[in-house]
């Protein structure tokens, strides 16, 4: 059974609301927590999971990050830079840390964009070893000297990374590939508007006399495509005509 079309657009909409606050990257509960919304739409979407350590070509999966909570307690007591406030306060895939810093040493781990200054930037580090966090330039310039107190509760394990994968066949072998991401956090034009778009293309394509089939793919960023490529590149190439991402 597949889901039923009535006002795409404000259904589209209804669905980036209800991904935009879950919290993800490029591995982790969050991916597959935005994956299990999508195959309600979606029945037939395929889950994958590629274990930690498997290479991909020349790549490799990362361990899996989890994170509880991270904030940072200003030297008045006040909790600023909190996970839990909005999901691009923490630097994505920060190790675990609970420590005492003065302000010029937390600057080091601060990260904000002085050309808008009320933005919160997005900053990852998937493949190093480091923790942040990303503040809004105009609070940074707000902060006292003295104390902070500066807590990430993470974890990073041998887990695995998930994509979803949906084949919609036609009369031929002979396909259209749609790819999209899924790992960046509450960022609507940025990995919000693929998962959405691509959900309701494909409710579409189902409904059309089909001479081509058709793949779709939600893969967390790089590593994500670069693992389902590694895992299909010989029938990719043989059949694969058109593609789009």
């Amino acid at each position: 059974m597949t889901h039923q079309l009535h006002n795409p657009g404000k259904e589209m909409h209804d669905l980036v609301t209800r991904l935009f606050p879950i919290h993800r990257s490029i591995t982790g509960d969050g991916v597959r927590q935005t994956l299990g919304i999508l195959k309600t739409y979606m029945p037939d979407l395929q889950i994958h999971e590629v274990p930690s350590g498997t290479s991909c070509f020349d790549w490799t999966i990362p361990r899996e990050w989890r994170v509880r909570a991270a904030y940072i307690i200003d030297p008045n007591g006040n909790r600023i830079c909190d996970l839990a406030e909005n999901n691009l306060h923490i630097v994505g895939y920060s190790i675990p840390v609970d420590r005492v810093l003065l302000l010029d040493e937390l600057q080091k781990h601060l990260h904000s964009l002085p050309d808008q200054p009320d933005a919160i930037p997005y900053v990852t580090s998937y493949y190093r070893e480091y923790w942040g966090f990303c503040i809004a330039e105009s609070q940074r310039q707000q902060l006292k000297p003295g104390q902070y107190r500066v807590v990430v509760d993470s974890e990073l394990f041998d887990g695995s990374l998930t994509y979803g994968e949906l084949h919609i066949p036609g009369q031929t072998k002979s396909e259209v590939l749609v790819s999209t991401y899924i790992c960046h956090p509450s960022m609507a034009n940025d990995q919000l508007s693929g998962p959405a778009v691509a959900t309701f293309v494909a409710q579409w394509v189902r409904n059309q006399d089909r001479r081509l089939s058709y793949r779709f793919v939600f893969a967390p960023e790089t590593i994500g495509a670069i693992a389902f490529l590694s895992r299909n590149a010989k029938y990719l190439k043989d059949n694969v005509v058109a593609g789009f991402n």
